[in-house]
């Protein structure tokens, strides 16, 4: 920072407001604090009484904060994202399309270990709609070291895109209900209008559901028939927990499932499997999925039908912050839950 007269002070960067006041008639901001001085400015200024600036002189060397944050959010913002203009420093990144939000928080981190860098995210893994505000980025000088930002490159080039938005596709899912008591019409079944609702949300369909006895050779069946038809995910229901003839389980098995997970660290959803047949996912739903408005289902589904192969990983990860707290009203996605990944 430093002192020079106003008509040399073209190109550099203004460290004040500047406040043009006429007692009883005015006040008013004229120049902003960060404003590059230009040419035309200069007859203003000195209207104003202002012979002398405390300005930064811009060179190669620095970079302003509007440029900064630019910068930024260019190196860091991957498909699904707008940036907005640069307001007081700030450039923000909004959703341009539906979908599901991802942060290399790895990534995150190491940026923001750069001294006056900042960019701050919502968690990642979770549903967002169109122009929802998903990160914002800043320096916290006026000016800032060139290389600063140039670190902040290098780190989305290796790591790219550190922010982006995944489209959800739209799967044919298969049903398989089990349990004796729908099967032999004891009872009506509650589970598949809950299901039918949650798929199609999330913009995929129910090619079929099919009713199966607790019985491994039916659900084998009805797992390998849904398949043949051409569901490209399959999701069970009932008998999950661990009485002796929920075989569940044992039916994804016996179809070929190659298990992830069987227990998931998840409150309501504890007794999730996980498995996958070729490439089809096939999801052992808890009984809880039917009267819990938000569980496991809306914490794995859309990783999946945005593309992601889940791991056993990916499931032991949402230990921190799998606690349902059940608030009432439900206040999710803006909770903590699932989001401690």
């Amino acid at each position: 920072m430093k002192v020079i007269p106003v008509w040399e002070a073209e190109g550099t960067v203004l460290c004040h407001d500047i406040t043009e006041i006429i007692p009883g008639k005015v006040k008013s901001r004229e120049f902003k604090k960060g404003h590059i001085v230009k040419k035309e400015d200069i007859p203003r200024l000195l209207k104003l009484g202002k012979e002398h600036l405390y300005v930064w002189e811009v060179n190669h060397k620095v970079l302003h904060e509007t440029d900064a944050a630019m910068r930024i959010a260019k190196a860091v913002a991957g498909a699904g994202l707008v940036l907005t203009e640069p307001v007081e420093g700030k450039v923000e990144l909004k959703a341009e399309i539906a979908g599901l939000l991802k942060i290399n928080i790895r990534a995150l981190e190491e940026i923001n270990e750069i001294e006056e860098v900042v960019l701050a995210s919502i968690h990642s893994n979770q549903l967002v709609s169109v122009g929802k505000v998903v990160a914002g980025c800043r320096v916290v000088p006026l000016v800032i070291d060139v290389d600063k930002i140039c670190d902040v490159e290098k780190i989305g080039h290796l790591d790219f895109p550190i922010v982006e938005i995944k489209p959800l596709s739209s799967l044919k899912v298969g049903i398989v209900t089990t349990g004796s008591e729908v099967y032999h019409g004891r009872i009506k079944d509650q589970f598949g209008p809950v299901l039918q609702k949650k798929i199609s949300q999330l913009g995929s369909t129910v090619l079929r559901q099919i009713i199966v006895d607790d019985n491994i050779d039916m659900i084998k069946d009805g797992i390998e028939t849904l398949i043949q038809e051409g569901a490209e995910m399959i999701v069970t229901t009932g008998g999950m927990s661990v009485d002796p003839d929920d075989v569940t389980p044992a039916g994804i098995r016996a179809a070929g499932g190659e298990v992830v997970v069987y227990g998931a660290p998840v409150l309501p959803g504890s007794m999730f499997m996980l498995a996958y047949i070729g490439k089809i996912p096939v999801l052992g739903l808890p009984g809880c999925v039917m009267y819990h408005k938000t569980t496991i289902f809306d914490l794995v589904v859309p990783r999946i039908l945005a593309g992601e192969k889940i791991s056993r990983k990916d499931i032991t990860r949402l230990a921190h912050g799998g606690l349902c707290t059940n608030c009432d009203p439900c206040q999710y996605p803006h909770c903590g839950f699932g989001k401690g990944n």
